[in-house]
C-alpha cells in the first residue's frame, strides 16, 4: 500500500491518501479536513483520481474538505458510520458552529457498520467502530499490512478527546482495549493528528492505560 500522509488546516488533521501501490491511478483518502486546497492540489500535481472519501468521525477538522472534493471529483463516494452519518448536516454536532461557522455537506454515500470492509484502490480496509470520541468513530485496519488507521480514538500516547457532544472516556477505552490493543504489536498506528505509533509502543508507554 502507497500512503502519502497531509496534514491539513489550524488544527493539524492528518489526511491519508492511499492506493495500492506507486502505479495505481485510483486513490482513497482517509478524512478530507480543513484546509482541503492543499488536498486537491496534490491530487491534481500527482494525476491522482479519489474514488472514495472515508470519514472517521462527523468533526469539521476531519470532514470539511468533502465539499471542495465533490466539487472536483463528482463521481467520489462519500463513506461515515452510520451513528455519525447526521453531522454531515448538523453545525452543532459537527463543531463547526463553535468556531463561528456553518459547515453543512450532503449525505454520505455510503453508510458504514462495525466489521465491514471498505475495497477502493487496491485498499482493503475492516471497520473497526471504536466509538468514545464520537459516537460513530471507526478505526480503518489494513490487515494484510499491518496497519491501522486509528482516528481521534488512540494517538502517539494520548487518546481523543471526550468532552464534545456524544463523548465518553469510559467507552473510549474500552474501544481502544477491545478493538485495537487485540490486533499485532507490531501494527503500526496511524492516528488523526500527530506522529505515527505501533500498537505495542501503546499498550507499553501510553499513560492512559497504565
Amino acid at each position: 500500500m502507497k500512503i502519502d500522509c497531509l496534514v491539513l488546516g489550524a488544527y493539524e488533521t492528518n489526511c491519508y491518501v492511499l492506493r495500492g501501490g506507486e502505479q495505481t491511478q485510483d486513490c482513497l483518502i482517509v478524512d478530507p479536513g480543513l484546509g482541503a486546497g492543499r488536498l486537491t492540489g496534490f491530487l491534481k500535481q500527482t494525476r491522482l483520481n479519489p474514488v472514495a472519501v472515508v470519514l472517521t468521525h462527523g468533526h469539521i477538522d476531519h470532514i470539511a474538505g468533502v465539499a471542495a472534493l465533490r466539487m472536483n471529483y463528482p463521481r467520489v463516494k462519500v463513506h461515515i458510520h452510520r451513528l455519525d452519518a447526521g453531522m454531515l448536516a448538523e453545525p452543532t454536532a459537527n463543531l463547526s458552529a463553535m468556531t463561528g461557522g456553518s459547515f453543512k455537506a450532503a449525505p454520505a454515500d455510503v453508510i458504514l457498520e462495525d466489521g465491514g470492509i471498505v475495497e477502493q484502490a487496491e485498499v482493503t480496509l475492516d471497520v473497526l467502530h471504536t466509538p468514545g470520541h464520537t459516537p460513530g468513530g471507526i478505526c480503518l485496519y489494513a490487515a494484510a499490512e499491518r496497519i491501522v488507521f486509528t482516528d481521534d480514538a488512540l494517538f502517539a500516547d494520548s487518546i481523543g478527546r471526550t468532552d464534545f457532544p456524544g463523548g465518553s472516556t469510559r467507552q473510549l477505552l474500552k474501544s481502544v482495549r477491545e478493538k485495537l490493543f487485540t490486533l499485532p504489536d507490531e501494527t503500526i498506528v496511524y492516528p488523526g493528528h500527530g506522529p505515527a505509533s505501533t500498537i505495542g509502543r501503546e499498550k507499553e508507554q501510553n499513560p492512559f492505560f497504565r
